[in-house]
């Protein structure tokens, strides 16, 4: 399927600093580019950091005063199995060299935590349907809902508190996988048919010899996501780090099946 995504952003900036952009639809098997701008006003010399190896793409810039960033991008998503139940795990010491480093807790995923809880309540399953299981169980007893937890709320939070939004329940699921050894991270996307429009939070897991997106929120389906960035959890994955301080104008995201 093809999409047409967009988003606009308008921040003050209180004083000159640098701007990491992750806004940009990545480069990958799953998703083809064809036709994408990038616009800032002011103009201002963006320096590319693009990773060759998992096709996100990186802008840094300047900033100072108000400026208004502009993204549109044609994006044809592959084909993609989202299948989970019998899907076989991979051993250890058969993963890609890549994948390693998403089966270790991380600042929002203390996945140590929940090694004990994980075997209790799915350690009779295994593979894809252990990871199904975790999706199923973070739908029952998860509750979506904005202002429950905020930037610094972890998988452990959440877990307590049982509601959040789909950094909350990506950050539970990536959780509860890495804990039952199966590599998870988590990935910013577009998400179509997910409302109201804005850039959505889901989760990766290495099942079968490559990886599969999951929406633990079920809000949106897994054919309609266009990746962004990939990462451990949140903090590799904020579509805008300021190494400064900015004020928040406007902010909108949309999405559209092209006809």
């Amino acid at each position: 399927m093809r999409f047409h995504i967009q988003a606009g952003l308008t921040y003050d900036f209180a004083e000159r600093c640098e701007v990491l952009l992750l806004l940009e639809a990545a480069r990958g098997p799953d998703q083809a580019v064809h036709r994408e701008r990038l616009t800032l006003t002011p103009a201002a010399d963006l320096a590319r950091l693009d990773d060759s190896l998992t096709g996100e793409r990186r802008a840094v810039f300047t900033a100072q005063g108000r400026v208004a960033l502009r993204y549109e991008a044609d994006v044809e998503v592959l084909a993609r199995d989202a299948t989970l139940e019998g899907v076989a795990a991979v051993a250890i010491r058969d993963l890609p060299g890549e994948a390693l480093r998403y089966l270790r807790a991380s600042r929002y995923c203390p996945s140590d935590r929940f090694e004990s809880f994980v075997e209790r309540e799915f350690g009779s399953l295994s593979g894809g349907d252990k990871v199904a299981a975790i999706i199923a169980w973070i739908g029952q007893h998860l509750d979506y809902r904005a202002g429950v937890s905020d930037a610094a709320s972890t998988a452990l939070d959440t877990f307590v508190d049982r509601a959040g939004v789909c950094r909350d329940f990506t950050h539970l699921a990536i959780t509860l996988c890495r804990a039952a050894d199966i590599p998870a991270r988590a990935v910013s996307a577009y998400a179509w048919k997910l409302e109201p429009p804005d850039l959505h939070a889901v989760a990766e897991v290495y099942l079968g010899g490559r990886w599969r997106l999951v929406d633990p929120t079920g809000l949106a389906p897994v054919e309609g996501l266009v990746r962004v960035a990939t990462g451990l959890d949140a903090a590799d994955i904020a579509f805008m780090s300021i190494f400064g301080r900015a004020e928040l104008v406007t902010q909108s995201f949309a999405i559209q099946k092209a006809q």
